[in-house]
């Protein structure tokens, strides 16, 4: 159950604030800013900490007794425990390998969280230039547009996103999905969540996620009719932030379009 309409409405407020305060350096700097390789094989650039200590410090102004956990903050050495009624998950730039070389497809993506729950979501897609946001009670906004997954069942026409699995031992699962859609692979994937919400794609499966790349998402793709299903081990509530946390398997879409990928899933991991 929310809190009060007023402690929540001003997060929710904020959280837009605080996203669209960050969209003028996000084009700036595309393409452009320093990076390096952080130590789990991951890029990450100038851009993505001045994004995050920029959030942060609007967000904290108004609201200091929440938690704040961003994928780029290196003094979490270890995992820490979700004890506020409020606190927020960010990924500075989702998507910094298409960021840092020049590839349009990335995303500010920003979740608030009540009780280890993700209950609103801002999203800033780079490539469109929109602001996505929305939760449970409140729709899915595409910019100006109130969206909706796609509903019905799925066809051979139906786009799904898709990134190949890190670990290479999971391909066989990926063999189904590949013979059946038609794949969108982004580099994004708070985007092919994002757009599964607003109903630019129909569904997507991952193997690759950690939380943060889904928590601004998964309440965009509640609010548009949609479900988000965890094949690997429940992942909500969150009661901890690792950065060293396993990776997620998922699938979302409509319930149909879940079924179905959640079905072939399971086929190919029997055989």
């Amino acid at each position: 159950m929310h809190t009060s309409s007023t402690d929540l409405l001003d997060r929710i407020d904020a959280a837009k604030g605080a996203v669209s305060a960050q969209i003028e350096l996000l084009h700036r700097e595309f393409g452009r800013s320093e990076s390096r390789w952080k130590s789990d094989g991951t890029r990450v650039t100038a851009t993505d900490l001045a994004i995050s200590e920029g959030i942060f410090r609007d967000l904290r102004t108004r609201f200091p007794s929440d938690q704040y956990f961003s994928e780029e903050q290196a003094d979490f050495k270890e995992p820490q425990a979700v004890t506020a009624r409020h606190s927020w998950i960010l990924d500075p730039i989702d998507g910094t390998n298409n960021f840092a070389l020049g590839l349009p497809y990335c995303a500010i993506a920003l979740a608030l969280i009540e009780d280890g729950k993700p209950v609103y979501g801002v999203v800033y897609d780079h490539s469109r230039r929109v602001l996505m946001h929305g939760g449970p009670g409140f729709g899915m906004h595409d910019g100006e547009r109130l969206a909706a997954v796609t509903a019905g069942t799925p066809r051979r026409e139906s786009l799904v996103g898709f990134h190949s699995p890190f670990d290479k031992s999971l391909v066989p699962l990926a063999e189904g999905i590949l013979s059946e859609f038609k794949i969108r692979a982004l580099g994004s994937a708070t985007l092919h969540l994002a757009y599964v919400a607003a109903g630019l794609i129909d569904g997507v499966i991952d193997y690759n996620l950690k939380i943060w790349d889904l928590a601004a998402a998964i309440p965009l793709c509640i609010a548009a009719g949609g479900e988000v299903r965890f094949l690997n081990g429940a992942q909500l509530p969150i009661r901890k932030f690792d950065l060293a946390m396993k990776r997620i398997i998922y699938v979302a879409g409509c319930r149909a379009m879940c079924d179905r990928l959640q079905a072939l899933t399971a086929v190919r991991s029997q055989t």
